[in-house]
């Protein structure tokens, strides 16, 4: 077994009883995804539009946070 998985065993075994649970839910439903993402017809059509314009303006995940600031309430 991995270090890291069974250093995170470790950790799991000396957490209370309920938060076990919790964290084995979480592992459990992770494992329980499916690697493949799948868009809908309309989500396709959304990135086709969107990417459509090779002239269209990119910002920077700065940028985007300084433009959106003023939403934070």
């Amino acid at each position: 077994m991995p270090s890291k998985v069974s250093e995170a065993i470790e950790v799991l075994r000396s957490l209370p009883g309920d938060q076990q649970e919790a964290v084995a839910r979480s592992i459990l439903d992770y494992a329980a995804q499916d690697d493949e993402w799948q868009l809908t017809d309309d989500q396709v059509a959304e990135v086709q539009r969107r990417t459509a314009n090779r002239n269209r303006r990119v910002f920077s995940v700065a940028e985007a946070r300084r433009r959106t600031r003023h939403l934070d309430a």
